[in-house]
């Protein structure tokens, strides 16, 4: 038999998927880690925690499947876009892991977008402009945390630091620089004019190398604690986002592929790079033929969990504690209320937002509440807000790839007949909940088995992506959210404008206590 690993380096941890070459799972592992908050806006992560991951989800796969010498074929990863990491000159760690989600970079994306040098970034990079790209992260690192910003030899990603520590060399693919803000992803090279913007040099980027790269010599230290040789091939794989399209088998033209998990996202995928001439749209490599073309979005599931924990916190009384409804339960009430939730609406943007609005400074708000509305209306206009905020980006996404002509939906919010349903009455599309395990997982291996020329063609993801569920349009429903669509569109741009004044609002106040 012969086997292939996908590693995924998540942003609260990290999962490792042993495969045989057909797509079937025969061991995984998963292993999670702390993501620090610690004050306003900060999102990091410590990358020796995540390296240690790393090593402990290998171990337990490797030692868990029992494999026989030569039947692991080799180890492809995925990682999270847009981290950053300093490293000096002794290739020491000077910071943390700066996550996608971290938006203290905020001020510096707003100036670059209003000097118009930021759009003309946007041209060659793909990469919005907004605080989760490294291009910010480094500006405003520059300005306010100068003893950093002039010790750092190397401006790095959470994968390169991985790959440093098992194999001594630097080295970023495509796919993750393209995420950068600093990639030019019509060249395949670092982008002269971000570079510039960002005050570093190229010689403080690691060498850039396809997605399909691989290597070997892994250091004996982690060749023992593993439990594999150190001829065993590492891919350098791609990002978990345009890994997880391939995972789901949505890499042909004119298919959508819908992720909602903590966070969300709309990918389609290209044979050219595109960009939008409103720059709301991303543009990342997966291989030099297969662009993802889409948006991501902060608030997914993180909403819901909100929802619950906020809406339907346990009441103490001198008794008992009173449960937190599940989600299944909370789903539950929500079905027995129509479609559009009797006009109530709501904006999902409780942590910023990406796309569509790529404003650091929205916020939500529910619109519509009359004394008719109950508990069980909230829940609905939450789990429908955040697929209409999904389907805004879908509208810019039509606009350079076409008309969907199939969805693949992923993420927790799977597990929800409703959410699938409204899901597919408001995209008004035959939506399909694969039966693929961990789809960035299965994305990295099928990379690497086409890396390693173990298959032909990266479609033989067809054959191991199965079906769970399928959900057609209904259309009662789509008829209302037809009318309300409009109405919430033009309400989230007519309070755009308050965003940052409320915003300002809350982090004086926030600073105040």
């Amino acid at each position: 038999m012969k086997y292939m690993i996908g590693v995924d380096i998540g942003t609260t941890s990290t999962k490792a998927v042993l495969y045989d070459l057909k797509g079937n799972v025969k061991q995984s592992a998963n292993s999670e880690y702390q993501l620090y908050q610690t004050e306003p806006e900060m999102a990091e992560e410590d990358p020796e925690e995540i390296l240690a991951a790393v090593i402990e989800v290998l171990q337990r796969v490797v030692q868990g499947a029992k494999l026989n010498p030569g039947e692991l074929q080799g180890i492809s990863f995925s990682a999270p876009m847009h981290s950053l990491i300093l490293v000096d000159h002794e290739n020491k760690l000077l910071t943390r892991a700066i996550t996608w989600a971290d938006n203290r970079a905020a001020k510096y994306s707003k100036e670059l977008l209003a000097q118009g040098v930021g759009q003309q970034i946007y041209a060659h990079t793909g990469t919005p402009i907004h605080p989760m790209a490294p291009l910010s992260k480094i500006i405003w690192l520059r300005n306010e945390k100068k003893d950093l910003f002039q010790k750092a030899a190397y401006f790095i990603d959470i994968k390169t630091y991985v790959f440093y520590q098992l194999f001594h060399v630097y080295r970023m693919e495509y796919s993750l620089a393209s995420a950068t803000g600093l990639f030019n992803i019509f060249t395949l090279d670092w982008d002269e004019q971000a570079l510039a913007v960002a005050g570093i040099e190229r010689s403080q980027l690691p060498k850039l190398v396809s997605p399909t790269a691989s290597i070997q010599g892994l250091a004996e230290i982690y060749c023992k604690a593993i439990g594999i040789s150190a001829d065993v091939p590492f891919i350098y794989g791609a990002s978990d986002g345009v890994l997880s399209n391939l995972g789901v088998n949505a890499i042909d033209p004119g298919v959508l592929a819908v992720t909602i998990g903590t966070s969300g996202a709309v990918r389609t995928v290209l044979d050219h790079p595109v960009v939008d001439p409103q720059g709301r749209l991303f543009c990342y490599a997966l291989t030099k033929d297969k662009w993802v073309v889409g948006g991501p979005v902060n608030n997914g599931g993180i909403v819901f969990r909100w929802v619950r924990d906020q809406l339907f916190a346990p009441e103490k009384t001198p008794v008992k504690q009173l449960q937190v409804p599940t989600y299944e339960a909370l789903t539950q009430i929500a079905s027995e209320i129509p479609a559009g939730a009797d006009g109530l609406l709501f904006h999902p943007y409780l942590g910023g937002e990406r796309a569509p609005l790529w404003n650091a400074d929205a916020r939500g708000s529910f619109f519509g509440l009359t004394r008719q509305h109950t508990r069980a209306h909230l829940v609905r206009a939450a789990l429908e807000g955040i697929v209409y905020n999904l389907y805004m980006v879908v509208l810019m996404i039509e606009k350079v790839s076409g008309k969907p002509t199939r969805i693949q939906a992923t993420g927790g919010f799977a597990q929800s007949e409703l959410w699938r349903q409204i899901l597919a009455d408001v995209f008004e599309q035959q939506v399909t909940i694969p039966a693929s395990f961990e789809s960035s997982c299965l994305g990295a291996a099928v990379l690497g088995m086409y890396s390693l020329k173990l298959v032909d063609s990266l479609n033989v993801v067809k054959k191991m992506v199965g079906v769970t569920h399928v959900h057609t349009p209904k259309a009662e429903n789509f008829a209302v959210y037809r009318e309300l669509l409009p109405i919430w569109i033009r309400l989230a741009h007519a309070v755009s404008p308050e965003y940052s004044a409320i915003a300002a609002f809350q982090r004086k106040h926030l600073k105040a206590k």
